[in-house]
């Protein structure tokens, strides 16, 4: 077998796997990791002196939604990596500890940012993670496709992540108001642009892989401020 449509392949039954596995994952915590416990800390850090301490409860808990969602949406896009990367190194034994530790912590973490959207708006929490796990399987479509050469695959996949944008939009902009739905579906282009300058670089062999990666993580910074910004401001939270 091609060693590309291999890769692809251990990563698209990775996935199914990552399914199957939704119901255990949801008892497990949120995973650590260097990327977001240096984020969390950083971010934390900054905003835990407010310039008054009549509002240091209110600034405190938007500091650290807003490290919190950095964090975890960092994670996300390496946890992704990750897991991808130890499926094709165990040589694609799916049932080996490794793999499936390493597609249970992306899932764990997908459960771990519904429970974050779900600590401010309980309601949405299922929605968000049955949102949010879909988007993942496009992303392996969109691999599958570009490691087979299967152009009708890849634009599928993308006007599938195009439609996602726009499903997000609306249901964020259901709990959240103030994030008009427009605005968070066009604030999702770079990190679907991102992942996919990820992918391409995997499925060629460049070396430049892991930096591509590390440039898709660093923009989910910009997207845990938008969706704090539009929480903020929904709940009257002093940032």
């Amino acid at each position: 077998m091609n060693t590309k449509i291999k890769t692809i392949t251990v990563s698209v039954a990775a996935a199914a796997i990552l399914t199957a596995g939704c119901t255990s994952s949801e008892t497990s915590g949120s995973p650590s990791s260097p990327a977001g416990g240096a984020a969390t800390s950083a971010m934390t850090g900054n905003a835990a002196t407010p310039a008054t301490p009549a509002t240091a409860p209110d600034a405190t808990a938007a500091a650290d939604l807003r490290a919190t969602l950095t964090a975890l949406l960092s994670d996300h896009v390496w946890l992704a990596g990750n897991a991808l990367n130890t499926a094709v190194l165990k040589g694609g034994n799916l049932k080996d500890p490794a793999v499936v530790g390493a597609v249970s912590a992306l899932d764990a973490n997908s459960v771990a940012l519904s429970r974050t959207v779900g600590s401010v708006y309980p309601d949405a929490e299922k929605p968000f993670l049955a949102s949010w796990r879909q988007h993942i399987g496009f992303f392996v479509n969109y691999t599958l496709g570009k490691a087979t050469k299967n152009a009708a695959m890849v634009t599928k996949a993308k006007s599938d992540l195009n439609g996602y944008r726009a499903s997000f939009g609306q249901l964020i902009n259901s709990v959240v108001p103030e994030l008009p739905a427009a605005a968070v579906a066009k604030e999702l282009i770079p990190h679907v642009q991102t992942l996919f300058d990820a992918i391409d670089a995997s499925v060629a062999g460049h070396t430049d892989f892991q930096t591509k990666l590390a440039t898709a993580a660093e923009h989910m910074a910009m997207t845990a401020a938008v969706l704090t910004g539009g929480i903020v401001a929904n709940k009257k939270i002093t940032s």
